[in-house]
């Protein structure tokens, strides 16, 4: 035995979906937004002009046009919200990604979704992605929002969604980390401020310069070998951090071609 052993200081990763697992170039979150502003115009009478500013304006305030319009007093079923919203994506246009999915698999931590979206939607972009079963959990919509089907008043109970820290301290519970010891990756600055916030260990995906909330910033998931090498130590092989990135620069190496 060496005398340095030095295991990983993460137990557990936690993810966002869209636009953090797939890349926010492939024009879902393009189709999702129009959906969402035909939701207002067909189903909430909203005149088309002003459908993009409610649409930004419920985002920027509420988290999502569902909670907006809740608060708002609209009595919107999440069900036919999201069917509506998500039903219709192009979800073809979502590829299966071996390389990342080589990746996941060469990490041996926990691994866990939290995406504001609906079960539904996460698992048809995941299954599409190739990776659902690289996941042991997946907290969403419904795991943040229990009561909403059973509230008599639309605005009896505020949706809860990420930035929210009551969202994060959900996620923590049904997760079950600790969130020191907790990667958190998203793509959205005001996620990766309320991580910090509860304790995370927070990674921004999507741009290589830090925000001062983060503790690492990756332009693509891919990079994390490099960026965050920390996550491959473990007690058992001193070396394994070498060993890693020889696999994974062999693994990524392979996959490149059709990826």
């Amino acid at each position: 035995m060496g005398s340095c052993t030095i295991s990983s200081p993460f137990d557990s990763l936690l993810f966002d979906l869209d636009d953090t697992l797939y890349s926010s170039k492939t024009g879902i979150g393009q189709a999702l937004k129009g959906n969402v502003q035909d939701f207002l115009v067909e189903k909430c009478g909203f005149p088309e002009s002003e459908a993009p500013n409610m649409n930004r304006k419920f985002f920027t305030t509420y988290g999502s046009s569902l909670a907006g319009l809740r608060a708002s007093g609209y009595d919107i079923n999440p069900d036919d919200y999201h069917s509506f919203v998500h039903g219709r994506l192009p979800y073809d246009l979502i590829r299966p990604d071996a390389r990342l999915r080589n990746l996941l698999q060469s990490i041996k931590q926990r691994k866990i979704i939290f995406t504001n979206s609906d079960r539904i939607h996460a698992i048809k972009a995941l299954d599409r992605l190739g990776i659902r079963d690289c996941f042991e959990k997946i907290i969403c919509f419904e795991t943040m929002n229990p009561n909403l089907w059973k509230s008599a008043r639309p605005d009896e109970f505020p949706v809860v969604l990420k930035p929210s820290m009551e969202a994060f301290k959900i996620a923590i519970d049904a997760a079950e980390v600790d969130p020191r010891r907790t990667l958190f990756f998203d793509d959205n600055l005001k996620n990766i401020a309320s991580g910090k916030a509860v304790g995370l260990r927070t990674v921004l995906v999507g741009s290589a310069i830090k925000s001062k909330e983060a503790d690492y910033a990756l332009e693509t998931l891919s990079n994390m070998v490099q960026v965050i090498p920390e996550i491959w130590l473990s007690e058992e092989e001193e070396e394994r951090i070498g060993h890693s990135r020889n696999e994974m620069d062999s693994i990524l190496a392979t996959t490149a071609v059709g990826a």
